[in-house]
């Protein structure tokens, strides 16, 4: 377990504030409010450190670089918005996915991402 630091706490506080997944230059962006000196390298170093310590996860989307947000939350998906690229947590599921799976297979979990937009970014154009 690495020490806490400035840049550390920054980052942590970056994540808290956002409350959703962020991408590592989204987190550099918010953390650089408190901490203006914190680069990219260090903030990817950081949560590393912070997912190997089991604080973070990563929320990875086919075709995406990995996202992080807290671990031990309640089972959620996301809402990634098809025009500012934003991932958001949905707190509802559709629940056992198991009469989905062809006969004879055993689902163990899953995942769901809703796409779509935004309420910042409105409904496209008619």
């Amino acid at each position: 377990m690495e020490r806490n630091t400035r840049q550390r706490t920054a980052i942590r506080n970056a994540l808290a504030q956002a409350r959703r997944p962020l991408l590592p230059q989204e987190v550099l962006q918010a953390a650089q409010t408190v901490a203006p000196r914190l680069g990219l390298a260090t903030v990817y170093r950081n949560l590393k450190s912070l997912v190997e310590d089991g604080e973070l996860c990563t929320v990875e989307l086919p075709g995406e670089n990995p996202r992080f947000e807290f671990a031990g939350r309640q089972h959620h998906h996301h809402f990634q918005c098809t025009s500012c690229q934003r991932v958001f947590d949905v707190h509802a599921c559709p629940g056992d996915l198991s009469r989905l799976a062809p006969p004879g297979f055993t689902v163990l979990d899953h995942e769901l991402t809703l796409y779509g937009r935004c309420g910042e970014c409105g409904a496209p154009a008619a």
